[in-house]
C-alpha cells in the first residue's frame, strides 16, 4: 500500500499496526526519480505487511524539517509510530526489504 504524505494525514499513517516507510522525494531529484520504481515494487510486494508513504519535500517542508531531512531521498522506518532507522541516498530493494523486515 503506497499513501502520500501531508501533515494532515501523518498521524494516521504512523498509527498503522504494520511498519511504515516514508519516502521524502522531490520531482526534481534525479536519485529520487530512480527510488520510486523501486518502492513501488516493494509496496506491492510486501501489501499488508508494510506502509510505504512518500512525502514531497516540497510541499511538505514542516514535515521535512521535523525529521531532520537534509538531503533526499531519505527514508524513515517507523514501528508503531517511533522512528526506527532511517537510509539516505539510492538503496536497493533488498536492503529496504531487510530494514522492514528487521522491525519485526
Amino acid at each position: 500500500m503506497e499513501v502520500v504524505i501531508n501533515d494532515a494525514n501523518i498521524a494516521d499513517v504512523l498509527a498503522s499496526p504494520v511498519p511504515v516507510v516514508i519516502d521524502f522525494w522531490a520531482t526534481w531529484c534525479g536519485p529520487c526519480r530512480a527510488l520510486a520504481p523501486v518502492l513501488d515494487e516493494v509496496a506491492s510486494e510486501l501489501d499488508g505487511k508494510a506502509v510505504v508513504a512518500k512525502c514531497n519535500v516540497d510541499d511538505c517542508e514542516d514535515l521535512a524539517a521535523k525529521y531532520g531531512i537534509r538531503n533526499i531521498p531519505t527514508l524513515l522506518f517507523f514501528k508503531n509510530g517511533v522512528l526506527a532507522d532511517r537510509s539516505v541516498g539510492l538503496v536497493s530493494k533488498q536492503e529496504i526489504i531487510k530494514k522492514i523486515n528487521d522491525l519485526y
